[in-house]
């Protein structure tokens, strides 16, 4: 590392080495699974896999808390794996906030689906990607459906009782949340409000599933998975996973001075990222970068493959005459499902150096080994920070953590005191089950789903109130005490579970046509209305033209040094 970024680092942390916590196999366990384990060289669990098992075998909901990297997927697998072996007919739902999650969790269950073979244990990804071949053998003989929480909203619940799903809600087990800590919010009163619907179709065909949740360190995880999940739930957070040595770097950026030494603000942390990257890149170092926005993940990019592109950087002579910039690639919404895993497989097999992502990659989608994360800007919570850097060192090996402060209140007070970020718990991640207006949406769907009754208050807390407006609407009507459905036909379609506009528009290479990337209405119109230059990895477009009625908008490319911001961002 250069003097000028040394220069810069105003705090230094580090965290000792983490030996393992080790269990036997539980005497429970059935001997095909002791063979996987052994054949995969695992003689013992970490102590916080076996507990896992435990439990869930007791009967209780269960949530996870443990490090990154620290075998959460193999502590509730185990457990669903023995009862599908016990009881071929099971059926267990793995639930997972982005499509390219659950696809990445699919290619890590391949070495257990190859070694049970398709006749002992099935598995498939169930999403809107999902070819109807696919869709008809998951929904007739996987055990294992990996899944998203619009599938779940729109496909499994309306259509219960048609096209096998009654056969899957009939016999389901598990119900597996990853990622439990992404469920705040809006998002998470929406998940929280379908598993109230779930909970009448699985009382409707006898079935009484158990929850078992992962989640990052938040203050708390009880009461976020029992708010969610409408259930009782033990916690397991003593982490029995090894961790390597880890470095913690807090970089201030340097003042910008006028005349007379005037002070006038501090250099971006995106230019200081944009630095620091081809230092890495340098130093062989496998790492990701964390902006906070899309455009900022842009900026970044461009700047440090500008870097990259200079002449006679050292970079050149190692990579065999390769173009340096081509050693990175940004991660974001807005590319392409497959640019996404075209990068993802890049990353993996070591053909590049390093990303630079938004927070889509904070979730534990498999990007090979890191030993280096860049955090531009705090991320805003403790949580997403420690889910942040706790992407590099995940293979054992030792690893440096960069967080570039912003010239804002919160990352200036981190400089002033350090160790409130290293000191603290993480916080409370806040969700609103009750929230009327999700809680309606979800009613409408629920009473599609089968009549309503006054015994599901229990469910919908509010229930009592929503009734007479349901019934003045003309959306349901009055059978002998229940509340059968009267209105639209598909009222589960009729919001967004991550309150995003439905509207999409395409940006298209006037050129030839390809698709360059797709979003929703409002930020159409912020980014790609016509003489606007749009930045999309690494490269620039301007646009020429946006056609309202086809919602298209078309570009050319553009050799310019600056983009737009629309007033007031």
């Amino acid at each position: 590392m250069t003097e000028e970024i040394k220069k810069l680092i105003i705090y230094t942390r580090k965290m000792k080495k983490r030996e393992p916590l080790y269990r036997d196999y539980p005497e429970e366990f059935r001997e095909e699974i002791r063979g996987y384990l052994e054949s995969n060289h695992i003689s013992r669990l970490y102590a916080h896999q076996v507990e896992m098992f435990e439990k869930v075998r007791a009967g209780e909901n269960v949530v996870i808390t443990t490090s990154t990297a620290s075998g959460k997927t193999l502590a509730f697998l185990i457990p669903v794996l023995q009862e599908i072996l016990e009881d071929p007919l099971t059926r267990a739902i793995f639930i997972y906030p982005t499509k390219a999650l659950a696809s990445d969790q699919y290619r890590a269950m391949q070495s257990i689906l190859k070694f049970f073979g398709e006749g002992r244990v099935s598995a498939g990804v169930y999403d809107g990607d999902t070819k109807p071949a696919e869709r008809t053998r998951i929904r007739k003989s996987a055990n294992i459906i990996l899944t998203n929480p619009e599938m779940l909203n729109s496909a499994f619940l309306p259509n219960h009782s048609n096209y096998g799903f009654d056969a899957i809600f009939a016999n389901l087990r598990y119900v597996v949340i990853d990622e439990l800590h992404s469920y705040r919010g809006a998002f998470g009163a929406h998940l929280a409000n379908i598993f109230r619907r779930m909970h009448r179709i699985c009382r409707y065909y006898h079935s009484n599933p158990h929850f078992l949740c992962s989640s990052a360190t938040i203050a708390n995880p009880v009461e976020l998975a029992e708010k969610i999940c409408g259930s009782g739930f033990t916690l397991i957070d003593r982490d029995g996973s090894p961790a390597p040595e880890k470095e913690y770097c807090i970089i201030q950026p340097p003042e910008i001075k006028g005349n007379n030494d005037k002070v006038y603000g501090r250099i971006a942390a995106s230019t200081v990222a944009a630095g620091l990257i081809p230092e890495l890149v340098e130093e062989d170092h496998h790492f990701i970068t964390f902006g906070r926005s899309r455009r900022n993940v842009e900026v970044i990019l461009k700047e440090a493959k500008d870097k990259l592109d200079a002449a006679g950087f050292l970079g050149m002579a190692r990579v065999g005459g390769k173009n340096p910039a081509d050693l990175i690639a940004g991660y974001r919404g807005g590319y392409t499902p497959l640019e996404r895993k075209e990068i993802e497989r890049k990353m993996t097999e070591g053909e590049l150096a390093g990303l630079v992502s938004t927070n889509a990659l904070e979730l534990g989608i498999d990007i090979g080994k890191l030993d280096a994360t860049v955090i531009v800007g705090y991320p805003g919570t403790r949580a997403s920070f420690w889910q942040q850097s706790g992407r590099a060192g995940r293979s054992g090996s030792a690893c440096v953590n960069y967080l570039i402060l912003e010239n804002e209140p919160f990352d200036q007070y981190i400089a002033i005191d350090p160790e409130w970020l290293f000191s603290r718990e993480s916080e409370n991640a806040i969700v609103d089950p009750d929230n009327l207006l999700i809680e309606l949406a979800h009613l409408r769907a629920a009473a599609a789903e089968m009549p309503l009754s006054l015994d599901d208050i229990a469910l919908f807390p509010d229930l009592g109130e929503m009734i007479p407006v349901l019934l003045s609407a003309g959306e349901v009507k009055s059978l002998a005490g229940r509340f059968a459905w009267a209105g639209p036909a598909f009222p589960a379609g009729d919001y967004s579970l991550r309150n995003m506009d439905k509207t999409r528009f395409k940006l298209l290479a006037q050129e030839d046509g390809h698709e360059i990337t797709e979003m929703d209405e409002s930020q159409a119109y912020h980014e790609i209305h016509p003489g606007a230059v749009y930045m999309h990895d690494g490269a620039s477009y301007e646009i020429t033209k946006m056609d309202l009625v086809s919602r298209t908008a078309y570009a050319i490319p553009f050799t310019g040094d600056y983009y737009t911001v629309p007033a007031g961002q």
